[in-house]
């Protein structure tokens, strides 16, 4: 038997694309956990929400703040 035959050849390479992209989209599913955990501590604080805006939305019309 002089070696194994083309179908095995192409079952191995199969399954090495196959290895190969498994470990590729682990690495890009914890990337996108270390984006997430990272994220939200710089969001807030760039996202600290405006109050006075909100106050004057809800102020019932005629009536002042200024008292």
């Amino acid at each position: 038997m002089p070696g194994r035959g083309r179908s095995s050849f192409n079952k191995r390479q199969k399954e090495r694309s196959r290895q190969d992209n498994q470990r590729e989209k682990l690495e890009r599913k914890a990337q996108r956990k270390l984006e997430k955990q990272t994220s939200p501590t710089e969001d807030a604080a760039d996202e600290t929400p405006d109050f006075s805006a909100v106050a004057e939305q809800w102020a019932l019309p005629g009536s002042t703040n200024e008292e």
